[in-house]
């Protein structure tokens, strides 16, 4: 696995942030959000992505505290999923149980790399994905968004 890059330490090529309400009906606004913006990507990369916006954002909404937020970053043949919260305390795996506990396992399986950094008023979970080459009109993934700005 490839050693994590600091959010402060990312060049993106595009930055997108949504921010997030105090609802687990906000994960089905902030996928369709994510789909709409990402829709360049492959399918099977955009089910990945999608799969990790969810399971950070969930455990976000779950055990962290508002305000929280949303970032898609794009750098050269990456994908990077930020989600923050203003809770202090660190996203740690648990053991699966039929309420939960397989959503970092996830993460893990499908990221190229993923973790989390505190700061005084919080923390951000994230996890990268790498899309080199991954655009569907041949060029790599390294474009900005459309034009977009926060939401």
């Amino acid at each position: 696995m490839e050693v994590p890059v600091p959010t402060d330490q990312v060049t993106p090529v595009g930055i997108l942030a949504l921010d997030v309400g105090d609802d687990l009906g906000e994960l089905a606004r902030v996928r369709a959000w994510a789909r709409a913006e990402l829709r360049d990507l492959p399918e099977a990369v955009l089910m990945d992505t999608i799969l990790m916006l969810d399971e950070l954002l969930s455990n976000a909404l779950r055990y962290g505290t508002p305000p929280r937020q949303v970032r898609l970053l794009r750098r050269r043949g990456r994908l990077r999923v930020e989600v923050d919260d203003s809770g202090t305390a660190p996203a740690t795996p648990r053991p699966p149980s039929e309420t939960g506990g397989r959503g970092l396992a996830l993460i893990a399986a499908c990221a190229t790399a993923w973790g989390q950094e505190h700061h005084d008023d919080g923390k951000t979970v994230w996890a990268e994905l790498d899309v080199s080459g991954s655009n569907v009109s041949g060029a790599t993934a390294d474009t900005a968004f459309s034009g977009r700005g926060t939401g």
